[in-house]
C-alpha cells in the first residue's frame, strides 16, 4: 500500500457520535520508532488494515504491552507509545465521549486511560470491520464500510444528559477557556454535581478535560504551523499564562516539551488530505 494519511467526514446518521476517519499508511520507522497517541477529546477506534498494532505503554501504566486488530481507547492524560517497525496502517476513528454510549454501548468513563481490544467492546463487530474495511478497494471504499457498520451499530438514543453535552460542547469549543464554575452556572448544576456526571459520562472531569483540550488546540495550531509558530505566541493564543506554562503542560500531557515533541513526531503529523469531497454520493 502506498504512503497515505487521508480524511474523511462520517456519514450524517454517525456525526453525532464521530468527528471524523483518518486514513494511514506509514512506511516503516528506524529500528526503534515510536509514535506518541496524545491525549484529545476524542476516544479512539482503530481498524488496522495489515499488521496488528504494537502498544508498547500504555496510558495506563500497568496495562502490559500488547497487539491490537483493533483498538479502542478512552480519554486520557498521559501518552501511549506505538511501535512502528515494519511500517502501519489503518483507520482511526475520532469517536466524540457523547457517542459512546450509542455507539460502545457504555458511557465514556468506564474507558478512561484504558486501551482494550475491539472485540471487548464492539464483539464480532470489530471483526468485521476489519475484515470488509481490508477487502474494500480503495480509502473512499474502506470509509463507506466504516460508515455502514457504524450506522447499523449507533443507537441514537442512548445520550448523556443535555447538560452534560452542553458543558462538553462549550468546553471543547472554548478550547478550553471556559472555568469549571462558569460551565456549571451555565447548566444550574452545582460544580461537584456535573463533575461527578463528567466523571460517568465524559471521563475526565471538567478541569482535566479542559487542560485536555487546550493541550489539543496548542498542539494542533503547531502542526498546522509544521511547527514554525513561536511558543510564546502559541502559549497566548490558546490561553496559557506563558511560554513556560505552555512547555510544563505539554511535557506532562505529552510526555516532552513542544519543540522536541515535534522533531520526534514531524513526520507522523502531517495534515490529511481531505477525500470527502471527491465522492459527491456520500452526502446523498
Amino acid at each position: 500500500m502506498e504512503p497515505a494519511y487521508v480524511r474523511w467526514r462520517p456519514a450524517p446518521a454517525v456525526r453525532p457520535f464521530a468527528a471524523w476517519y483518518t486514513g494511514y499508511a506509514q512506511p516503516p520507522l528506524p529500528a526503534g520508532g515510536r509514535h506518541r497517541g496524545l491525549p484529545s477529546p476524542y476516544l479512539t477506534l482503530i481498524i488496522t488494515l495489515d499488521r496488528p498494532l504494537r502498544v508498547a505503554a500504555h496510558p495506563d501504566p500497568a496495562a502490559p504491552p500488547g497487539q491490537y486488530d483493533t483498538l479502542i481507547g478512552g480519554l486520557h492524560t498521559t501518552p501511549a507509545l506505538i511501535e512502528q517497525v515494519g511500517g502501519s496502517a489503518g483507520i482511526q476513528v475520532a469517536l466524540s465521549p457523547l457517542g459512546a454510549r450509542a455507539l460502545l454501548g457504555l458511557p465514556a468513563g468506564e474507558l478512561a486511560g484504558a486501551d482494550l481490544h475491539g472485540t471487548d467492546v464492539l464483539g464480532p463487530l470489530a471483526a468485521e470491520l476489519r475484515e470488509r474495511v481490508g477487502l474494500a478497494a480503495d480509502w473512499p471504499a474502506r470509509f463507506r464500510v466504516v460508515d455502514e457498520l457504524l450506522t447499523r451499530r449507533a443507537v441514537p438514543g442512548l445520550l448523556p444528559a443535555p447538560e452534560v453535552a452542553f458543558a462538553w460542547r462549550r468546553l471543547c469549543a472554548s478550547g478550553g477557556a471556559v472555568g469549571p464554575a462558569e460551565l456549571a452556572g451555565e447548566t444550574g448544576w452545582s460544580g461537584r454535581y456535573l463533575a461527578r456526571r463528567f466523571a460517568v459520562e465524559i471521563g475526565l472531569s471538567p478541569k482535566v478535560a479542559a487542560r485536555v483540550a487546550r493541550f489539543d488546540r496548542a498542539r494542533r495550531l503547531l502542526q498546522d504551523s509544521a511547527g514554525a509558530r513561536p511558543l510564546a505566541e502559541l502559549a497566548v493564543a490558546c490561553g496559557y499564562y506563558d511560554q513556560a506554562h505552555l512547555t510544563r503542560e505539554f511535557a506532562a500531557l505529552a510526555g516532552l516539551p513542544p519543540a522536541r515533541w515535534w522533531a520526534e513526531e514531524f513526520r507522523n503529523v502531517q495534515s490529511p488530505v481531505d477525500l470527502t469531497g471527491a465522492d459527491s454520493a456520500h452526502e446523498r
